[in-house]
């Protein structure tokens, strides 16, 4: 049931916001010349790595300095990508994965290769689900660059701050999931 409901939400979520995803893939485009989508390495079921699709916020290639937490004064973010990102237009792509079958709309956020290696045992819960586009952490934590702001080392401070509290609330998630709690998350979301 819930696999139907994603493929159709997916679809209809894709269909009408894909004006939006355009017009943004080409400003992001016209900005550098550079491919305005982001393939994100992460982590979904039962240890299956995928590729997160997302409208690129940050400079080209700016994965490659390793710092894999975001503040909201990150250099790398550019110009329309604070704009997005405020507005969590880069993560409409991110329906392409859900009609994919990478990702549900709800469930755990996918984390990097690298967080996933870390993982408790308890943490591991986090793999038995297909990850989200939302989830509590998303609600609770949506401004989450804000947090990180200030910080000298923005994965020192998510691993401190964030991560136990997320792990926390997608292992609720995964315990307790059902279609209501979904559309529940879904209209607290939006």
């Amino acid at each position: 049931m819930k696999r139907l409901f994603d493929i159709f939400l997916s679809l209809i979520g894709i269909i009408l916001s894909s004006p939006i995803i355009f017009i943004f893939l080409f400003l992001i485009y016209l900005q550098d010349l550079k491919n305005p989508l982001y393939f994100a390495k992460r982590v979904g079921i039962l240890g299956k790595k995928f590729h997160m699709i997302k409208i690129r916020s940050m400079k080209y290639n700016a994965d490659i300095s390793g710092v894999e937490s975001t503040s909201n004064n990150d250099q790398r973010i550019t110009k329309i990508g604070h704009f997005i990102r405020k507005f969590k237009i880069d993560e409409l792509t991110e329906l392409i994965n859900v009609f994919r079958g990478d990702m549900s709309f709800v469930g755990p956020r996918p984390n990097t290769l690298k967080a996933v290696a870390t993982y408790s045992i308890e943490e591991k819960k986090l793999l038995s689900v297909k990850p989200g586009i939302t989830d509590l952490a998303s609600i609770i934590f949506s401004s989450e660059g804000r947090i990180l702001e200030h910080s000298d080392d923005p994965d020192k401070d998510y691993e401190i701050l964030i991560r136990p509290w997320k792990s926390k609330l997608g292992i609720v998630y995964v315990e307790n999931r059902s279609l209501f709690l979904d559309i529940k998350i879904i209209f607290l979301t939006i």
